[in-house]
């Protein structure tokens, strides 16, 4: 059930990412817009404090609408990206977006960790009341550090700032675009990229914590990796951005695309949660950087006056991707739970077959950081500045 939900909430926000994209361009309502999801993410995160026990269809409901408002923020939030920065420092303002958005969410989330296991460090009654409040916390955060982005960050005025005809005229000029984008093929191309590397990316990020508990390490474990993860991610994409700068985005990719494959063929093979936290901090060096550069470099290729709606498509393949990697890791665990399942197993024999199924699931992503990386050698970045130019 909680699978299915996550397909159709994913799906629903990737199908109208480009279309409130371009009602926000031609209405220069990008703000506006990150404001309505933000703000429905904020409620919906505080309301999950009022979760009684048994009630998982309200937490389901309210979780689903949380994660609607942060993923629908996110497209004007990146779509804000070309307004405060120019092609030279660009990626080292992408990269310092993620540097503190990695920073704030392991501070809070170092609080959090703390409260659920020592409540009785902070005057709560047990771990279930910490964690509610961590809901609390977690809404109050995000709606005050949200203003600063509406209070201080500019947005240029539309050429026709109208808003009356706004969505009439963003719907027809997503029609033009859907019309001209496939003669884009640069853009097309970073984009199936951008799908397949990234799709790696996330699986990593939404399975490793499966992952390590098929391996048999605890729950406090893995919220330690996942601490480890968030506060090396704060420094290194900082570097990223400024290599991005200095070599220029796409060998920035490739560089994180060749240490995740590293740390995928280390993870099938490791057996210790030593290693476990190692390699949380290999994956912390890269995470936020592939992220940055990629949001940067796509900012080169697309329209200066349309990057609400074509960050709409950016995010788009993006929730997309989220939907199919973690079937490709479920099809491939079950697929070699079947082949090397003996008839009649004992308890030994389930667990060693889970464990192998485990470790050859996670080894079918370094399918998709391989076609990506092909695909983005493909890439041509002159081309497709001179393509953008001409929509």
């Amino acid at each position: 059930l909680v699978g299915s939900e996550m397909c159709i909430r994913d799906s629903l926000v990737a199908l109208v990412a480009p279309i409130l994209g371009a009602v926000a361009d031609r209405g220069s309502a990008r703000k506006r817009f990150l404001a309505l999801f933000a703000y429905l993410g904020v409620l919906t995160t505080a309301a999950l404090y009022f979760v009684g026990k048994g009630q998982w269809a309200f937490a389901l409901i309210v979780y689903a609408l949380g994660v609607i408002g942060f993923s629908g923020a996110n497209i004007f939030y990146d779509a804000l990206l070309p307004e405060v920065s120019d092609e030279k420092d660009v990626d080292v303002v992408s990269g310092f977006g993620f540097s503190m958005g990695y920073l704030g969410g392991g501070l809070l989330f170092l609080v959090n960790v703390l409260t659920v296991v020592k409540p009785q460090w902070f005057g709560l009654a047990d771990a279930g009341q910490a964690v509610r409040i961590g809901f609390l916390s977690v809404a109050v955060w995000w709606g005050f550090f949200t203003l600063f982005i509406l209070f201080w960050v500019p947005e240029k005025p539309a050429a026709s700032p109208r808003t009356a005809g706004a969505w009439s005229g963003g719907f027809e000029q997503l029609k033009h675009t859907f019309g001209r984008i496939r003669h884009m093929k640069t853009v097309l191309l970073f984009l199936c990229a951008y799908w397949l590397y990234i799709d790696g990316v996330d699986t990593i990020i939404r399975m490793a914590v499966d992952f390590g508990m098929s391996l048999g390490f605890k729950a406090t474990d893995l919220l330690l990796a996942l601490l480890v993860t968030q506060f090396v991610g704060f420094p290194a994409a900082l570097v990223f951005g400024r290599l991005g700068q200095r070599i220029g985005p796409r060998k920035g990719i490739y560089i994180a695309i060749a240490v995740y494959v590293a740390a995928t063929f280390w993870g099938i093979t490791m057996t210790r949660k030593e290693e476990f936290y190692v390699l949380a901090a290999v994956i912390g060096l890269v995470q936020g950087g592939i992220q940055a550069l990629s949001r940067s470099y796509y900012s080169r290729l697309i329209p200066a006056d349309k990057p609400a709606e074509f960050y709409g498509f950016y995010n788009m393949l993006g929730k997309f991707a989220a939907i199919i990697g973690p079937v490709l890791v479920g099809g491939v665990g079950l697929l070699m739970r079947r082949l090397l399942m003996p008839p009649d197993p004992t308890a030994a024999e389930l667990v060693h077959v889970g464990t192998l199924a485990a470790r050859w699931s996670m080894a079918s992503v370094l399918i998709l950081f391989a076609a990506g990386a092909v695909l983005l050698y493909l890439v041509d970045e002159e081309k497709g500045k001179a393509q953008a130019a001409m929509l």
